[in-house]
């Protein structure tokens, strides 16, 4: 895992329990992606991840999580070098990273974290973060079996997300507004 040098006593520590699992620690990088850690922290602290499932998993690349059948939150512009944003952090095992359609500016919830290298994500989508405890609960989980839309057979549940914010407040996300 090559993102150290983002690591900061100060950043704020996700704690995430995945039913039949384990924990997995991450450190957030509000450094790098300040608007994608905010989005993540608001999202966290509404108790909106808690029961919804790792809806992906591909083996060698990524699982991905945080799809909601209600409503999505409103979306924020990618923090990512193809953006406009100078986000240096590399997609290397262990980053978390926000999901999104081909409009950049579409992050809302969904998130991945890498469970291999894969360069050719770097500068176009939004890496924020970094496993720092349960890896080997990203290895368990990749290796579950999975149809042909690489959806588990069966539910990879996320039990609860919380956060330390370390005494810390961070601003509410700011929205990505089209032109009009």
């Amino acid at each position: 895992m090559s993102y150290d040098e983002y690591l900061n006593k100060e950043n704020p520590k996700v704690t995430m329990k995945i039913k039949d699992f384990g924990v997995i620690q991450l450190e957030l990088f509000p450094s790098v992606a300040p608007n994608t850690v905010s989005n993540f922290i608001k999202l966290v602290q509404e108790n909106f991840y808690d029961g919804l499932i790792f809806h992906r998993i591909i083996p060698e690349f990524m699982i991905q999580g945080g799809r909601s059948k209600n409503d999505t939150p409103c979306p924020i512009k990618g923090e990512f070098t193809l953006n406009g944003h100078d986000n240096p952090l590399k997609h290397t095992r262990g980053v978390i990273s926000m999901a999104r359609t081909n409009d950049p500016n579409s992050q809302t919830s969904q998130f991945f974290i890498m469970h291999k290298n894969s360069p050719h994500l770097d500068g176009s989508y939004a890496g924020f973060g970094g496993v720092v405890e349960g890896i080997e609960v990203v290895d368990k989980i990749v290796s579950q079996s999975r149809d042909y839309h690489d959806q588990p057979y069966d539910d990879i549940i996320i039990e609860s997300i919380t956060v330390d914010l370390k005494g810390k407040s961070y601003p509410k996300p700011v929205c990505y507004k089209a032109a009009v």
